[in-house]
């Protein structure tokens, strides 16, 4: 009679195919909930895909305020028109202008606690200028999306939120019109 070996090796590619085939699974799905947020749209307006690479974009500023803290960044062609001195000589930004305003709730540095930092992600507000495609509100198109930190997405803001939102592209337009002469725009660019 023969027997035979009984080696350990032996269910070794079935295991490792196994483990490759979750392996792969899992990063598929992490991709595809990194591009969610991608899919997303505010009804009758912007594409949070009009903001792809928006956290590479330039700082303009920083702002707090009694409940969130905030960076706002801008895209090269709204940096290129602030360095002209736009809004400040009373030109209007360029069609193609794009900002976005990331906000955090704060927290307390745990090694500095003098100092506050973004903490979990509140949401983030994105600006287009348009003026063609935005006749009816100066020129500009607004967003904001939701952050869930729990199931890590984002969702169109709702007249629900804080601040409420009409759910459309011109949801900042009543909030901007204070800053009218300044082409809507409350954001100044910092000096370096």
């Amino acid at each position: 009679m023969l027997q035979r070996s009984c080696s350990p090796s032996r269910g070794l590619p079935v295991v490792s195919a196994a483990a490759f085939g979750l392996v792969l699974a899992v990063l598929s799905g992490m991709a595809f909930a990194q591009h969610d947020k991608y899919t997303l749209k505010v009804p009758g307006g912007l594409a949070f895909s009009e903001f792809r690479g928006y956290e590479g974009w330039q700082v303009v500023a920083i702002s707090q305020n009694d409940k969130l803290v905030a960076v706002i960044l801008a895209n090269p062609v709204m940096i290129d028109a602030y360095l002209a001195g736009i809004p400040g000589n009373g030109k209007p930004f360029p069609d193609g202008a794009k900002m976005a305003k990331i906000h955090w709730n704060p927290k307390k540095n745990q090694y500095f606690p003098d100092t506050t930092v973004p903490g979990t992600q509140h949401d983030v507000d994105f600006m287009v200028r348009d003026s063609k495609r935005f006749t009816d509100s100066g020129g500009w198109g607004w967003a904001v999306f939701v952050y869930d930190a729990a199931s890590d997405t984002f969702r169109p803001g709702t007249s629900a939120d804080e601040p409420p939102q009409a759910n459309d592209a011109e949801c900042g337009f009543a909030c901007h019109t204070t800053v009218e002469k300044r082409d809507y725009v409350f954001t100044e660019y910092g000096k370096r």
